[in-house]
């Protein structure tokens, strides 16, 4: 595996663009099959060969249930309607990989102090794996941010401040502070890793899909776990566990805050700052991802779409998920599922295909806008 663990330059000195690990694919090729994985341990480090080689961090993240649909199916007239449920996650939510990674590399690297900058989840998931790799950790967060996060983060011990603003507000924040405290930024795609842990949900679909779907269906923010899956599927490729064909890349997005899309519908190759950004949906309030290039990138490869739902069919979505197979969904659950709606309606999907859709985090970290759907 070649992975320089003595890197600590956060972006492309040169460029400013982002770092991707890169593996000894080959070698790799020759540990790493279906049969040695199924004595593994049971979550993503089990994908040792492809993953950052220090100790692990772990809270036991990854392989998360891959809920097969039938009854939400039934109605939407899916019969390969699968529902990948990543609050089931440790810290509910899909941010434990990317954390559990970068955190592993940082901890390997002697870092005392992390920071970032979050919508909600990755705030709440840097404060707990901190805890458990004995680090310091600084979290900005907008002040809005679900009530629950902000308990969560600081009941791990992170410092956590409060930013009157969204998340970009925040990431300034961080960009302005680190240096002078001598924190170690793990702002999405500021460093290498957190793309890595996230990419085992790509991993993990091969494994437990004997292949890959026809359709992802991706509630995209930040939109490193799209970004990443795609990393995967590039790398069971070059180790010859399967072919050229990608499941068609969906991203799901709010109204209120849509420069994915509206890039996609322009054919744009990056996205312009969406301005007063708002939605319920926390972790999809990102009025630009630093990796857009790269999600439009594999959109536009995989003869993908970008939807943009709106704040009242999200959380009836989610109310459906709810209703129909027990899945507590996270708003940007909801948004996934709303653009299913979407796209069988304009026959983008069809009927025979298999759909997985992302709830990226559990609902129990969102009551507010639970209780407010609930109330209507």
């Amino acid at each position: 595996m070649a992975v320089n663990h003595a890197v600590r330059q956060n972006l492309c000195p040169s460029c400013h663009a982002p770092l991707l690990a890169r593996y000894d694919l080959e070698a790799a090729a020759k540990t790493l099959s279906r049969e040695v994985l199924a004595g593994r341990v049971h979550s993503m480090w089990r994908y040792a060969e492809v993953l950052p080689g220090a100790p692990p961090v772990t809270l036991g993240e990854g392989m998360t249930p891959l809920i097969h649909a039938r009854h939400l199916g039934t109605e939407l007239g899916l019969e390969r309607l699968f529902v990948k449920e990543e609050g089931q996650n440790p810290t509910s939510s899909f941010k434990a990989r990317g954390i559990s990674a970068a955190v592993t590399v940082a901890k390997g690297l002697g870092v005392e102090t992390i920071a970032l900058p979050t919508a909600g989840n990755a705030g709440g998931a840097a404060a707990a794996y901190a805890a458990q790799a004995g680090m310091g950790c600084v979290i900005a967060m907008p002040k809005d941010t679900p009530v629950a996060i902000v308990l969560e983060s600081k009941a791990c011990g992170a410092d956590v401040r409060l930013i009157d603003g969204l998340i970009s507000d925040c990431g300034a924040f961080i960009a302005a502070e680190a240096p002078k405290h001598g924190w170690f930024e793990v702002s999405t795609l500021k460093e290498p890793y957190r793309i890595e842990g996230k990419k085992t949900m790509g991993y993990e679909l091969w494994e437990e899909m004997d292949g890959l779907p026809d359709v992802i269906v991706y509630p995209t923010g930040g939109g490193v776990g799209l970004i990443g899956m795609w990393k995967a599927f590039e790398e069971l490729e070059a180790m010859g566990f399967i072919g050229s064909q990608r499941p068609r890349m969906i991203a799901a997005q709010a109204e209120g805050c849509a420069p994915i899309v509206r890039a996609f519908q322009q054919r744009a190759a990056a996205s312009e700052k969406w301005e007063q950004a708002s939605t319920v949906a926390a972790g999809l309030r990102v009025p630009k991802a630093l990796g857009d290039f790269l999600i439009l990138a594999d959109i536009y490869a995989s003869n993908g779409e970008a939807v943009a739902v709106t704040d009242a069919e999200l959380m009836a979505a989610c109310q459906d998920l709810a209703r129909t197979e027990g899945i507590f969904a996270a708003p940007e659950g909801g948004a996934g599922l709303a653009a299913i709606r979407t796209l069988l309606a304009h026959g983008k999907i069809a009927r025979h295909e298999s759909v997985v859709l992302f709830n990226t985090g559990s609902g129990y970290k969102y009551l507010e806008a639970w209780q407010a759907a609930l109330a209507d």
